[in-house]
């Protein structure tokens, strides 16, 4: 029988370890943002919880069978700026039945993106500066939340933006999700002093969402801005990310996938998944192990511990719902201040593309609604005419 050597034991007791750190740090330092956008299109405390919990069973399913599958270290999230696109939508906009029917109307669009080639090659197409200056402008008023929310809850408020500095300068790696550590522990405090313990839910359950399909200006204002960051910002960054640590992302099967994931767990509210891009790398370096050839195991390790942080989804919820109001908005803001410095300096950038980047902003920053259509949508429809009137005809 063959003898497992230290090294090996080592290797893959690094592998898990390094599985642990992904899905914390991509679960603690982002559902406050998914729980932001998910309440903004309508849903209940307990339609939240389940839209929690499916996202994590998803991520969680996807990544195990992908890794495994593939022999690769691919790992699948959420989509946070998707999560971040729903807050900035106009409060009573939409239905959250017909926000689910626009979820599912973008995971069929992301599946379309592995089943047509020339889908993929017209994403790829996409300026880089109008997409990261709608995710920027998107992104804008929920990271105003952290400050503003000094006005209304200063103790709290305060209390999780010293956490994040701190942790900026202390655990700079780790700061975003000390802060929502902070925002949890606060909203404990808060429901103690209130004695509200009755309002707390332990046990997670799926809720069943009937979709709905009538309304043409949800799936305008949901479902192609939600499809367009989610690739533009997940999907074709994650497929860089690995390609950079030497791996070939498999993008058939990684869109098949997530497109089935985020088109069935919509039905129990979900809003998407995607391929991650911020958290691909701590399961794709050299801290998930030695060997590249084994560094699957870190991902595949990562899914199953989303499985388990997904049973914390009931409680996460009823903590966040007692909690004063702005307190995780505060969090969720925190959490995006350095995808929307990204975001910012991808629109600049160029300064062929800066008249039109800048509009882009704007509009997505002030959620211009027309027709029933929201901000992000024009976003895009302001930053391409922009471009193709002004800036397009000074070049020649």
């Amino acid at each position: 029988m063959a003898r497992q050597t230290p090294t090996t034991g080592n290797a893959l007791s690094q592998s898990v370890l390094a599985g642990l750190i992904t899905t914390m740090v991509g679960f603690v330092a982002s559902f406050a943002v998914v729980l932001a956008g998910l309440f903004q299109v309508g849903a209940s405390r307990e339609q939240t919880a389940s839209g929690l919990l499916v996202l994590s069973l998803t991520v969680g399913l996807s990544t195990i069978a992908l890794s495994w599958r593939h022999r690769l270290p691919i790992s699948i999230a959420w989509s946070t700026p998707g999560a971040a696109m729903l807050a900035a939508l106009a409060p009573g906009e939409f239905g959250f039945n017909q926000a689910v029917g626009a979820f599912i109307v973008g995971g069929i669009l992301i599946m379309s993106a592995g089943l047509v080639p020339s889908l993929h090659r017209l994403l790829t197409r996409i300026p880089v500066p109008i997409a990261q200056g709608m995710l920027a402008g998107v992104l804008i008023p929920l990271c105003l939340k952290p400050f503003t929310a000094v006005a209304s809850i200063p103790f709290p408020a305060l209390g999780i933006l010293l956490v994040f500095f701190i942790g900026l300068r202390v655990l700079p790696k780790f700061a975003v999700a000390l802060s929502m550590l902070a925002a949890v522990g606060f909203g404990l405090w808060h429901i103690g002093r209130t004695e509200a313990w009755d309002s707390i839910e332990v046990l997670p359950q799926l809720q069943w969402v009937s979709p709905e399909f009538s309304s043409w200006q949800a799936i305008a204002s949901i479902s192609v801005p939600l499809f367009v960051v989610t690739m533009a910002s997940q999907n074709i960054p994650g497929v860089a990310v690995l390609s950079s640590f030497g791996y070939t992302a498999p993008w058939r099967s990684t869109m098949l996938v997530t497109g089935v994931g985020s088109a069935g767990g919509a039905l129990f509210g979900g809003h998407a998944i995607n391929l991650a891009a911020i958290t691909a790398a701590l399961a794709a370096g050299e801290q998930a192990g030695a060997d590249p050839r084994l560094r699957w195991r870190a991902a595949a390790s990562s899914g199953v511990f989303y499985l388990v942080f997904g049973a914390l989804s009931a409680l996460i919820v009823s903590v966040a719902s007692a909690s004063p109001e702005g307190l995780f908005q505060a969090a969720a803001g925190l959490a995006l201040l350095a995808t929307l410095a990204n975001a910012l300096l991808g629109a600049m950038a160029d300064g062929a593309w800066r008249l039109s980047a800048l509009a882009t902003v704007l509009v997505a920053a002030g959620n211009l609604t027309l027709f029933g259509i929201g901000g992000a949508f024009w976003a895009l429809v302001a930053g391409l005419l922009t471009h193709f009137i002004v800036e397009r005809n000074a070049r020649r």
